[in-house]
């Protein structure tokens, strides 16, 4: 066989068989089949339109659960008034990544005093009986040891009540106090209250959350839909639909140990991301590992029928 030098070539675009085209047409009729499929599919596979949770409907729902937490927000220990940074200079609550303080870093950005922001000063801002005005006296009157004493002699009494209001006791104005905010929660006013920034549109949820997420009525929504933590839930979209897949890779450090049990789970597990993302970005420039894909030849699979067709010209010339 005689050896001819390699060379390629470029046909004329005219060697290329042509049709007539109708862009239009083609338009037209993959706009209308798109559609007819976004909505088929929407109708089978769209999420559930949850009704959103509120100060209103968790009181409604469940005003013991609601009272007790109020009570834990006027002493100062909920989970919110004892979180630290971002919110209060709780000390020892910072979370840690070795010596570095990534909680205290921006200090606190968003100050929130339970107290004052989620009982006190809604019911000082709402037309108040006699009752409340009184209680609401007696309770700045009063030193910091006895508040924290009245809250949690009342505390104690509604875990022992059974979802019953305790009458008689040392209770000072926390009956009074949470009796009245737990009206102005079911009445939908206290959602409102809180939210309240002087600004024409109020997009700041961020203290009804927070009062929301101290109560145990978010979390058993959360868990009967099976988004709790330890529950690998983290979706977009509550039941049994598709959500954030791709996170299960940040969800899975906080199943195993030492993450599991560590007080400083989110700073550890943030770690590991950030070097876990790290080293993804320097795949191209780490030996041995940059090499991986030439060694599995994966992409001559994906791109099979380009190798093909370029070996069968090679295989041609030869």
């Amino acid at each position: 066989m005689s050896q001819h030098p390699r060379r390629s070539v470029v046909p004329a675009p005219a060697a290329f068989p042509a049709r007539p085209y109708d862009l239009v047409k083609e338009f037209t009729v993959a706009l209308v089949v798109i559609a007819l499929l976004t909505a088929g599919l929407a109708a089978v596979f769209s999420s559930p339109d949850a009704k959103p949770v509120s100060l209103a409907s968790w009181s409604r729902a469940d005003g013991a659960d609601f009272t007790a937490t109020a009570v834990t927000e006027l002493g100062g220990t909920s989970a919110t008034a004892q979180y630290g940074p971002p919110y209060n200079h709780t000390p020892g609550a910072a979370q840690t990544l070795g010596p570095l303080r990534l909680q205290s870093a921006a200090g606190v950005r968003i100050p929130v005093n339970t107290a004052n922001d989620f009982v006190l000063r809604p019911l000082r801002n709402a037309p108040e009986p006699p009752a409340v005005t009184a209680a609401l006296a007696a309770w700045a009157a009063a030193p910091p040891a006895r508040h924290r004493a009245w809250t949690a002699a009342y505390s104690d009494a509604l875990s022992k009540a059974g979802g019953s209001t305790p009458v008689k006791g040392r209770y000072g104005p926390v009956p009074v106090l949470t009796a009245r905010l737990l009206e102005l929660a079911r009445s939908g006013a206290l959602d409102g209250t809180l939210q309240a920034e002087g600004k024409f549109y109020q997009t700041d949820y961020t203290r009804p959350l927070l009062f929301l997420s101290d109560g145990s009525y978010l979390e058993s929504l959360a868990r009967a839909e099976h988004l709790a933590g330890d529950q690998w839930g983290m979706m977009n979209e509550t039941g049994n639909y598709p959500g954030q897949a791709w996170l299960w890779l940040y969800t899975f450090w906080y199943q195993i140990e030492p993450f599991k049990s560590s007080g400083n789970a989110d700073a550890l597990i943030w770690g590991v991301m950030a070097l876990l993302s790290l080293g993804l970005m320097l795949v191209p420039f780490l030996p041995g590992v940059r090499s991986v894909p030439r060694w599995t030849r994966v992409h001559r699979l994906i791109w099979r029928t380009y190798y093909r067709e370029q070996d069968t010209q090679r295989n041609r010339w030869e």
